[in-house]
């Protein structure tokens, strides 16, 4: 049996409960939770780090689509709950806003008996993360992984929970417990999306707070840093689906989840926000620290002489520890598989926020896929750091294309082109026959590129 990194056997369950046990492993950060917290106490916030893209490009990026009023959603959708000795009905308005009473059953209409019990527990946890109900003892990480973990085990829970998050950061007039209720939606956000139904319903609500304005009133409280950056995330986690792997989530993942928002993940982001993190760290490098540490990483364990390398994936819970080790800037340790970090170099490329070969250019890779004089320039003509990103990944690849070693890998030109195509190109169009017709021609595309470019301009350049 492969030994388990530092993660994995640093990492528990936990019991229902019990909240005192365990504590948040300590990340690295340029500020910590308690200067951040401090400073919305004190009511400002001109300092505080922020999520890395800018508000205009996120508002342009993606507006909602569809119906996004809660209220309709609600109308629909909603228990009616009664309260009171004489069993009064209670309003939707009112079912929408903060509360620190209980619920008896679930927000959301449902026949699932298990959904039904989990809703009413998920919101007394939410309650005692939020700080809004008193227990004695409490660690509100140990909560926020419980939460998490109902969220990401029940599928039919997930909406539940974020109605229930959105209910108790509406009309909260109590900022610190506020600011946990953003935190608990960005943790949540990091593993488990809302089902198609409520998507739009969720991002409508999110969308209301990205602008600064909506900050007025909440003593420095950076509400739209958080929306921001939950935005993002909600974005990312609808295409990419639930965090993979059979482990449940772990302490490390939730702390992660929780640093990230004012430390954003180096997964799910641009190239140029992937280089500004790294600059404090690595002002020298051209090409970004996970990127070339994956690669080496996957050369130091043998990957080049390893069967299936590329097309096999690595242990699916090994792969979710590395990305938190990643994530903190810490070297791969105790990994003896190069699938691992095969699979979260693919993962690394696959989730960038804008593809590494942009929309711009995709028509015209599509078009030169079986001519490398076109297919070159069009590499050529990229913006600077899709250039030498795509290059390096090139001038690796080809290490394995090599005959004496895709006799052994069984991952030649164009194996390797069919697993890494779908992490430099997406086809934006909606139409199945063209994303068809064109998957061939982005296949062919990397492999024209594999055997036709000279990438030694790339040895020795990090």
């Amino acid at each position: 049996e492969k030994p388990r990194n530092q993660v994995e056997r640093s990492s528990s369950d936990g019991e229902r409960g019990s909240y005192g046990k365990r504590q948040a492993p300590n990340l690295p950060t340029s500020q910590s939770e308690g200067e951040i917290g401090a400073k919305v106490r004190r009511g400002s916030n001109r300092s505080m780090p922020g999520p890395s893209r800018s508000l205009g490009s996120l508002l342009k990026a993606k507006k909602p689509q569809g119906d996004v009023d809660i209220m309709s959603y609600a109308k629909d959708n909603f228990n009616r709950h009664k309260k009171g000795l004489f069993r009064k009905p209670v309003s939707i308005a009112t079912m929408l806003t903060w509360t620190k009473d209980p619920i008896k059953k679930p927000m959301i209409m449902t026949r699932d008996k298990t959904v039904k019990k989990e809703a009413v527990e998920v919101f007394r946890l939410i309650q005692i993360f939020m700080s809004d109900r008193t227990v004695k003892k409490v660690d509100q990480m140990s909560v926020a992984l419980d939460i998490t973990t109902r969220g990401w085990t029940i599928q039919g829970l997930r909406d539940e929970v974020y109605i229930q998050v959105i209910r108790q950061t509406s009309d909260n007039k109590k900022i610190e417990s506020l600011q946990k209720g953003w935190e608990l939606m960005a943790i949540c956000l990091a593993f488990f999306p809302p089902t198609a139904k409520f998507q739009s319903y969720l991002e409508g609500y999110i969308y209301r707070f990205l602008e600064t304005e909506t900050d007025a009133d909440l003593q420095g409280f950076p509400r739209s840093m958080y929306a921001q950056h939950c935005y993002k995330q909600l974005d990312r986690i609808c295409k990419t689906g639930a965090r993979k792997g059979l482990k449940k989530p772990t302490m490390e993942e939730v702390a992660q989840a929780k640093h990230s928002i004012f430390h954003p993940s180096m997964f799910g982001n641009t190239l140029d926000d992937i280089m500004g993190m790294q600059k404090q760290r690595y002002p020298e490098r051209r090409l970004p620290w996970i990127q070339t540490t994956l690669s080496n990483e996957v050369l130091r364990l043998g990957g080049e002489q390893t069967e299936g390398i590329f097309r096999v994936p690595g242990d699916i819970d090994e792969v979710n520890a590395l990305k938190v080790q990643m994530d903190r800037w810490e070297l791969p340790g105790e990994i003896l598989d190069p699938h691992v970090p095969g699979s979260l170099l693919k993962l690394w490329y696959r989730e960038l926020y804008e593809p590494l070969i942009p929309p711009s250019y995709y028509r015209r890779c599509v078009d030169s896929y079986d001519n490398p004089e076109a297919a070159i320039a069009v590499v050529q003509s990229l913006p600077e750091i899709n250039r030498l990103v795509l290059c390096y990944l090139l001038n690796f690849l080809q290490v394995f294309a090599r005959s004496e070693n895709s006799k052994v890998t069984k991952m030649d030109a164009s194996n390797l082109a069919m697993v890494m195509a779908p992490n430099c190109l997406r086809c934006e169009s909606d139409d199945p026959r063209e994303i068809f017709e064109n998957t061939r021609k982005e296949m062919s595309f990397v492999r024209t590129l594999l055997l036709n470019m000279d990438t030694e301009f790339m040895t020795g350049v990090v």
